[in-house]
């Protein structure tokens, strides 16, 4: 398998996460590992980083957030066993677009695909019954004490 069906597969593993919450009624991992709640707050953090950091065209750090979301993503599956694979391509499809976007440092690519990763976010959520989890694209960025721009451009 090349590194681009790797990604796609362990990114497709990490996008059943959010079910393991509707499913199992677990709030902590069967190891007594991170709680899947924490897991998600990561994620939600990676996914404000990673559109601040395409938007100053800082490709090098939208690509580090965005393998620290998909991360995220497979921590959350291998932790939460009980979620459903029939919700595995969820997320797949729009990260690999992110991904596709951000090496082509194509900025227009790059917002059309955060928006279907924020799509997807919602979607899972919808489908577990927790549609009350509504994500957007980020407007203002509550990470004062980071620069997004490249260094030297700022």
């Amino acid at each position: 398998m090349n590194l681009r069906g790797c990604s796609i597969a362990l990114l497709m593993v990490g996008s059943l996460m959010p079910v393991a919450i509707a499913q199992s009624g677990v709030n902590g991992a069967a190891n007594d590992g991170p709680r899947l709640g924490d897991i998600m707050n990561a994620a939600q953090s990676q996914h404000m980083k990673l559109w601040f950091a395409g938007k100053s065209l800082n490709w090098e750090l939208a690509s580090y957030e965005l393998r620290q979301l998909k991360a995220s993503l497979v921590e959350a599956a291998s932790l939460y066993p009980g979620i459903p694979v029939t919700n595995v391509t969820t997320m797949a499809q729009p990260v690999q677009s992110t991904a596709n976007a951000v090496g082509a440092r194509d900025t227009k690519r790059f917002a059309k695909a955060v928006g279907e990763l924020t799509d997807g976010c919602n979607a899972c959520h919808q489908s577990m019954g927790l549609s009350y989890i509504v994500m957007q694209v980020p407007t203002v960025s509550p990470f004062s004490n980071q620069l997004f721009p490249p260094q030297g451009k700022q």
